[in-house]
């Protein structure tokens, strides 16, 4: 695949605690450039984001973000008003707790509503991969697909660890046929980009590739 190829399916991402308005600003700006699939951004950016970026580029932004640990009536409000706000895409963060409690039931209900605030917009169903086992990932693939989210994904870039090519592999055997999925975390080149869309993922949450590519083309300016 091209670098081209593979940044269209790229959500660029800034989401660290310091981000100010200009950052985001150059992330879309960078986005729009490269043509990648979306601007994944922190919440309290998207009506400036959408306002800036028009209809040129998909906003997306992040619900129950980092931990996960928000009431669901918490991510659903969170949703909405994402939403009222102008994003495209909702990434949410499952409550890992109730996962390791077994409590599948909340889970999976907790995904639904928001899949019903969502809508007809894309919803990603961050997992945290790095904090569960495999009978825990297994669970999750059935339970995003019971609940009709759009993906799974990896992880938040906020844990212990980021996406694996294992993880994909085990995603693409156990998800849903109508279920796409996120590489999120720890993606730090275009060769491992690559070798995760050949295991099956779609979407590739990072900021390093559009770093790599705007090094490389200052480079080929000298």
């Amino acid at each position: 695949m091209t670098h081209k190829e593979i940044l269209q399916k790229v959500d660029h991402t800034l989401l660290v605690q310091t981000a100010t308005w200009k950052e985001i600003q150059q992330v879309c700006d960078d986005a729009l450039f490269y043509n990648t699939a979306s601007v994944c951004i922190p919440p309290c950016y998207v009506k400036r984001a959408r306002e800036y970026v028009g209809n040129r580029m998909k906003v997306c932004t992040v619900i129950g973000f980092p931990n996960g640990s928000h009431t669901t009536d918490t991510k659903v409000y969170e949703a909405r008003n994402a939403l009222e706000n102008g994003a495209d895409e909702l990434d949410m963060v499952i409550n890992i707790g109730a996962l390791k409690e077994k409590n599948y039931t909340y889970v999976e209900n907790e995904i639904k509503a928001l899949k019903n605030a969502a809508g007809n917009h894309i919803l990603k169903v961050i997992i945290e991969t790095c904090l569960l086992n495999e009978e825990e990932k297994i669970e999750m693939c059935r339970c995003v697909t019971n609940a009709k989210a759009d993906f799974i994904k990896t992880s938040t870039g906020f844990s212990t660890g980021g996406a694996t090519f294992g993880d994909i592999e085990l995603f693409r055997k156990y998800v849903g046929e109508k279920v796409h999925i996120k590489a999120s975390g720890g993606i730090r080149s275009f060769e491992d980009a690559e070798k995760y869309i050949m295991l099956g993922a779609s979407r590739l949450g990072t900021s390093r590739l559009v770093e790599i590519e705007k090094t490389r083309g200052a480079a080929e300016k000298q």
